[in-house]
């Protein structure tokens, strides 16, 4: 599969090191981006300027997608929002689109029936690693749709990821998503409210991270931005407003089926708050500021790492 051409629409903060990582693998990758400098870089580091989302797909033999949200999703690939040279337009027929965004089910599936008008392959894969996973190479992949056509790419997309999971037809990729958000949110609002607990109680913070990380409340947000949370380093590997929007696909979605999510309504509305306060392009550990914020002190430490 190394001799394939791997087309690559949305080289941002995920995709851009996605895509390298493809190079890497052997694979010649065509890329496009709205902004010129992510595309100037992965030409850089050997790939291709594909001009277009359109253009792109005329040069490749699989598309992989990595986007923000629905619309921009229905836009790029079908041309819904005004996008000139969508994907569509230069699809041919065998070819597979796999779309790494976090977007609805129900778009997802929308857009892997119109692709199927075509001819096209679709695969709903969403990911989760923050910006260091898709660095690294060792992202969770998340994929709905056939499972004879993942079987086809899963060399590739295990160059971006360390696990890659089969977990339904069309749509259910997205629907893990979202159950990854909800789990995810779960744990950056309760290590913030903890955090701020234990510095108005006057405890030791990097004791306090020391100790929980070990017993039963060991997870990824304290492995991982516990300790720049107490410095109050908030530089995105995850932006705050893509998590914003991640939980209202999934508050949506538990409305649809009805689901309870009391647990991921009120993070919902913790990283509405972060949006509305400019905090959106944080990470989304900085969650912790609005805790803060409500507590009216900072619970932080001084000193290096």
């Amino acid at each position: 599969m190394s001799t394939a051409t791997a087309g690559f629409v949305g080289l941002g903060i995920m995709g851009l090191p996605m895509a390298k990582n493809l190079l890497d693998a052997g694979y010649d990758v065509v890329g496009h981006n709205r902004s010129a400098e992510p595309v100037e870089e992965l030409v850089a580091h050997g790939g291709e300027d594909g001009g277009s989302p359109a253009g792109v797909a005329e040069r490749s033999d699989v598309v992989f997608l990595c986007l923000p949200d629905s619309p921009a999703v229905e836009d790029v690939v079908l041309g819904e929002g005004g996008e000139p040279d969508p994907v569509i337009d230069g699809v041919s027929d065998g070819m597979t689109l796999v779309d790494h965004s976090t977007i609805s089910p129900t778009v997802a599936e929308a857009v892997a029936e119109r692709l199927a008008d075509e001819g096209v392959d679709a695969l709903d894969a969403p990911i989760s690693g923050g910006e260091s996973g898709a660095i690294e190479g060792t992202l969770s992949i998340m994929v709905g749709g056939d499972e004879d056509v993942l079987a086809e790419h899963v060399d590739a997309l295990e160059v971006m990821g360390e696990t890659v999971t089969h977990c339904g037809p069309s749509g259910a990729g997205q629907t893990t998503k979202a159950c990854n958000q909800i789990v995810v949110s779960a744990q950056m609002v309760a290590v913030s409210e903890a955090l701020v607990f234990a510095h108005n109680a006057g405890a030791d913070l990097e004791a306090v991270v020391d100790a929980i990380s070990g017993g039963a409340a060991g997870c990824w947000t304290l492995d991982n931005r516990a300790e720049s949370m107490i410095r109050g380093e908030f530089d995105p590997g995850f932006f705050a407003e893509y998590q914003y929007k991640d939980l209202r696909i999934a508050t949506d979605a538990g409305e649809a089926f009805g689901s309870p999510m009391p647990q991921t309504e009120l993070a919902h509305e913790l990283y509405k708050s972060m949006v509305q306060n400019d905090m959106g392009r944080d990470d989304n550990s900085g969650v912790m500021q609005v805790l803060e914020m409500l507590a009216g002190e900072q619970a932080r430490v001084d000193g290096p790492d």
